[in-house]
């Protein structure tokens, strides 16, 4: 006789970047052991690919793409699941800011984690009086290639990388161009024309993209002194 299923609860959430539902379940035993050996690893870019490899598991809406995800979205989202997998708290190792050494161990609460909007954040940009630009947050994908695939690269180039790769449409009164129907050469070409100021404001909104982010106070045992601490990114949350 066959042993029984086991019926796995399911969940909603809401992506802060497009405001769209998905359904997802938590997940599993054996996922859970992909994610404890990427873990060990301490591997940024093994750790990244085995979340990207879980949520696809996990995620039941259909013909959604975890590729295709902004960085923050897919960070808020394996927050989620991993919550609903395995508990809303997690242990954390948070050093003092005040002497830079101190370490303490904080439980922090997954649920009140969210995503940080700046007001000061645009994905439009007005070039000149003719030109505007519309950027893109960049996918996971995007972030893996430009952070851990491009080690022979320069700082300024891999910057640029990710700027080519977010242009979503350039456009004037008259006309468009859109990122999609231009090879990256002549998308890096165009990025190559841009004067200081107008580059700046494209670095700006990498700047003050939304970031996943969570603030709390820690205390130092051997100072007595209490310090806020911003985290910042899923990596904050699994040291």
């Amino acid at each position: 006789m066959p042993l029984p299923k086991v019926n796995t609860p399911t969940y909603e959430l809401v992506l802060p970047s497009t405001g769209k539902k998905l359904k997802y379940r938590p997940f599993l035993v054996r996922e859970e052991k992909i994610l404890i050996m990427a873990l060990e690893s301490e591997n940024v870019k093994q750790i990244t690919e085995s979340v990207i490899e879980i949520l696809e598991s996990c995620i039941l809406t259909k013909n959604f793409k975890i590729s295709d995800l902004a960085t923050f979205d897919l960070e808020y989202l394996f927050l989620n699941v991993r919550s609903k997998s395995v508990g809303e708290t997690v242990e954390i190792n948070v050093t003092c800011p005040d002497d830079n050494k101190t370490t303490v161990s904080m439980s922090v609460d997954l649920d009140a984690i969210k995503v940080k909007k700046d007001k000061k954040h645009k994905d439009t940009i007005k070039l000149d009086e003719t030109l505007s630009l519309k950027l893109k947050y960049p996918s996971v994908v995007q972030f893996i290639e430009n952070n851990f695939e491009a080690s022979e690269k320069s700082e300024v180039s891999t910057t640029l990388d990710m700027i080519v790769s977010c242009i979503d449409i350039i456009y004037s009164e008259e006309e468009s161009w859109s990122a999609s129907e231009s090879t990256p050469k002549e998308l890096e070409e165009f990025v190559d024309q841009l004067n200081t100021k107008q580059f700046k404001m494209i670095e700006d909104f990498f700047a003050t993209m939304p970031k996943l982010t969570h603030s709390i106070k820690v205390k130092n045992p051997t100072t007595d002194v209490e310090s806020t601490v911003i985290l910042e990114g899923l990596a904050a949350f699994f040291n």
